[in-house]
């Protein structure tokens, strides 16, 4: 459980950095910020592999940047469905899921499998 609220954590740090940083991606306030990162979240783990899987061969073909287009779809798309989360076009949304991949996947890779911040530490022989 704690793992789950760590990763919507990284994700919300994510739309914030997004949001000062691409213009065009707005949140109007903190409440917006938390209920986008839930409704990403979900999107993320119940739609884009649908759309993955669908959209395989084009991927194949591309190399595997077709998956940026489906980041940034899944991005846009959360964008026009919540209300006081606005995505000003395609642009905005492919630089707003760079952003949020990369603050995840730095985010992830101090949190363990197990949801726990993990401590790296030194082997000793």
């Amino acid at each position: 459980m704690i793992g789950i609220l760590l990763r919507m954590a990284m994700v919300a740090l994510g739309l914030y950095i997004a949001t000062t940083i691409v213009p065009g991606v707005v949140i109007d306030n903190v409440k917006t910020l938390v209920l986008a990162a839930l409704v990403l979240a979900i999107v993320n783990a119940v739609v884009r592999p649908i759309v993955v899987v669908l959209t395989l061969p084009l991927t194949i073909v591309t190399l595997g940047l077709f998956i940026f287009v489906v980041n940034a779809l899944m991005f846009w798309g959360v964008g026009s469905v919540l209300p006081g989360f606005h995505v000003a076009g395609f642009v905005p949304a492919l630089l707003g899921s760079i952003v949020v991949g990369l603050t995840s996947f730095i985010g992830n890779a101090f949190i363990g499998r197990h949801g726990r911040v993990e401590r790296y530490q030194r082997q000793q022989d």
